[in-house]
């Protein structure tokens, strides 16, 4: 996973930043992934643009978009801002932007390495991760 912040929108570029740096995270550097991934997002712009959808394929993401006037679809994302919010933005210090983005990016990686999932029988998705690619 990777993120970006902004109080001004998301332009393509950024979405496109985003994209390559989820790839390298969640394939070890690598600028493609191994097999076909979907990406899933909404209709914005953004991720729309003949560039974004251009670079996510180049890049080995398959673009895939919810339904326009279907918010069921969008529940996933929803959960996910609503856990983040609850669990951890809430809680954080946010005196300036600078320690904002500092402590959200602490926050994400403890939301990955070991925050319990009760989709994943309360692992972290990254410890669910690893014991998927080697199992005890």
């Amino acid at each position: 996973m990777s993120w970006a912040a902004s109080t001004g929108g998301y332009t393509g570029d950024m979405v496109r930043d985003v994209m390559l740096q989820a790839v390298e995270n969640r394939f070890a550097g690598a600028l493609k992934t191994e097999t076909e991934v979907e990406w899933l997002s909404d209709n914005g712009s953004c991720y729309i643009a003949d560039d974004t959808l251009k670079f996510s394929r180049k890049i080995g993401l398959k673009p895939v978009t919810t339904p326009v006037r279907s918010p069921q679809s969008n529940g996933m994302a929803e959960s996910f801002v609503k856990t983040m919010k609850r669990d951890y933005v809430s809680w954080m210090p946010k005196p300036d932007a600078r320690t904002a983005l500092q402590n959200l990016a602490i926050a994400f990686d403890h939301y990955n390495e070991s925050h319990p999932h009760s989709a994943l029988k309360y692992r972290s998705p990254r410890e669910f991760r690893r014991q998927a690619v080697s199992p005890t």
